[in-house]
């Protein structure tokens, strides 16, 4: 399967999925990607000392909170954002899942579920470096593909 067809399969797995199985991974994606080794890489010269707890807590609590607080969250570690493009790559996975997360439950619109999705694809390719003709040759991502896959279509096999 190419990327282009992954990520085609996936707009159709969150488009067909039940409102319990969008929900339930979403919840699991999320959590997957604040896990808290996303954040290690983070240096005192990426975030100040309260982007940097607003963003460990924001992860922490990311089921919990609603999304006003996650908003607040958002806008305080973007207010402190010390660098231009140069942020750790765990940090950006983190924050961008936390702004898909928070305009979910806002909006309830699944394109952002979708969004976490491709995120969580991409935070594997991060890893394994995928073939963009054959994404699904490693089995790092074909397993990320199957859990997105079992998740929103729990009947399939």
């Amino acid at each position: 399967m190419n990327y282009s067809e992954l990520e085609a399969d996936i707009l159709r797995l969150v488009v067909e999925a039940t409102e319990d199985s969008v929900r339930a991974f979403g919840e699991q994606t999320v959590t997957r990607l604040v896990r808290p080794e996303l954040l290690r890489g983070v240096s005192d010269d990426e975030l100040t000392e309260d982007a940097r707890l607003a963003l460990t807590t924001a992860c922490a609590d990311v089921l919990t909170v609603s999304a006003a607080e996650l908003r607040d969250a958002l806008a305080t570690i973007d207010a402190g954002i010390l660098v231009d493009d140069d942020l750790d790559a765990g940090v950006v996975t983190a924050i961008s899942a936390l702004a898909h997360w928070e305009s979910y439950l806002e909006q309830n619109r699944r394109g952002e579920l979708y969004e976490l999705a491709i995120r969580s694809i991409e935070d594997v390719d991060h890893e394994v470096s995928a073939d963009l003709d054959d994404f699904l040759a490693t089995p790092e991502m074909a397993a990320e593909y199957e859990r997105i896959r079992q998740l929103l279509d729990p009947g399939a096999r």
